[in-house]
């Protein structure tokens, strides 16, 4: 998925990924292709167990790549890599964690856990210029220094998460991938760590891979979204193209089941079920560009169709 005038920071070619438990093997992702562009928010989303966490997982390379690439400012960093690289794509490359209470090591001082990658890759050159850095990122993510000497079981949820962000950021990524960092927290605490995001990619030119199930969300923070079913990609587009034109009919039924703020409304609201279509062994589908940089998964007769709704005619 190329978009000429911008400048593709990282690029997922054709990926899948299959886990295998003795002799079954199950494929969680099936040729997945698309393109985060430098300083924008990309969201992956789906239900449960479509995927989304494992193509997290596998651009910060926990999860392995059975077959195609992963391409990092147009250098291939899936498969092995030397030490050196590797490295580096570790250090550019964060994640934020879903579970801000696993993702923390309960034995750690926030201090330590913050610290623990700049001890890793010795960025500072002194005791102080460490302590400013670690100072620094707890002050962005809105923790006070004196919060440095506790412990992660002393903190809320949304502290935590704070931590999380903190630890990500004092490494100067370039890209962060956030898996649901929001959906163990309170709503009102919800905002305020989206907010956060929002700020550090202004002043910090980031990039995101956001990943979550809840459409209302992704519609406030992501540029373009990505709708992905059982490992395929359903469709892409543009996050308001998509609230206005949403072809695919599983991206209708994750629209339907958006809250309405409204009880009475809310409860009149009649929600719509995806029934997956088996699709015969003469039929091909396809995902195609249908212009408009939307993006549609579909035999060449249900393009057609989506083209008809989309564009009249």
């Amino acid at each position: 998925m190329e978009n000429n005038n911008r400048e593709a920071l990282l690029s997922v070619q054709h990926l899948d990924v299959v886990f295998k438990q003795g002799k079954t093997s199950f494929k969680a992702v099936s040729d997945v292709s698309f393109d985060i562009y430098k300083g924008e928010t990309l969201s992956l989303v789906g239900e449960s167990g479509s995927g989304k966490t494992t193509i997290g997982r596998a651009i910060v390379r926990i999860n392995p790549c059975s077959n195609g690439a992963i391409y990092f400012k147009g250098e291939k960093i899936s498969g092995k890599l030397s030490r050196a690289k590797d490295r580096e794509v570790i250090r550019k490359i964060q994640m934020v964690f879903q579970d801000p209470a696993a993702s923390l090591n309960e034995r750690a001082t926030i201090e330590y856990i913050i610290s623990e990658g700049l001890y890793n890759f010795h960025l500072f050159n002194s005791e102080r210029e460490r302590m400013e850095k670690v100072e620094k990122a707890i002050n962005d993510v809105g923790l006070l220094p004196e919060h440095l000497t506790r412990y992660p079981h002393e903190f809320s949820g949304g502290q935590r998460q704070r931590v999380g962000l903190a630890r990500s950021i004092v490494m100067e990524p370039e890209l962060i991938v956030a898996d649901e960092p929001i959906s163990a927290l309170d709503v009102s605490i919800r905002a305020q760590v989206l907010n956060l995001l929002k700020k550090f990619q202004q002043e910090r030119g980031l990039t995101y891979l956001f990943i979550a199930h809840d459409l209302s969300i992704v519609r406030f923070i992501s540029d373009r979204i990505v709708v992905i079913y059982k490992g395929r990609i359903m469709e892409v587009a543009e996050t308001e193209e998509l609230f206005q034109y949403p072809l695919h009919p599983y991206t209708h039924s994750l629209m339907s089941a958006i809250p309405i703020p409204d009880p009475i409304l809310e409860k009149k609201k009649k929600l719509f079920v995806y029934e997956p279509k088996e699709y015969g062994e003469n039929e091909h589908p396809e995902l195609v560009d249908l212009g408009n940089g939307h993006w549609l998964y579909g035999t060449p007769d249900e393009i057609e169709a989506a083209k008809k709704i989309r564009f009249g005619g």
